[in-house]
């Protein structure tokens, strides 16, 4: 793989982390709700146990996220600056072809 695919894969990576991170972030915020929801007046134990189980779950999950988001983030932008000569010049390459 040249290194403009191999830098276009690993910013696709990069933006598939950031939506995972931003999809668990919705669902503590959705659970938050439903747990807020229960304590306003249902008061059901089962939900307050296995709500608060998930909540725990999902907000270790986040931080497992952002830890190899941020990671490979950097891991993504050394791969640019150490090849960015390399990258440019198969973008300019691509655009030249694409404009034929």
């Amino acid at each position: 793989m040249d290194k403009a695919k191999k830098f276009e894969l690993m910013n696709k990576v990069v933006r598939e982390l950031e939506d995972l991170q931003n999809s668990q972030t919705a669902l503590i915020t959705k659970i938050g709700q439903i747990e807020v929801d229960n304590m306003n007046g249902l008061n059901d134990k089962r939900l307050e146990t296995d709500l608060g189980d998930m909540h725990s779950k999902i907000a270790q999950n986040v931080d497992a996220i952002t830890e190899i988001f941020a990671y490979f983030e950097a891991q993504r932008d050394e791969f640019a600056n150490a090849n960015r000569s390399a990258i440019e010049a198969a973008e300019a390459a691509a655009a030249a072809d694409a404009v034929k």
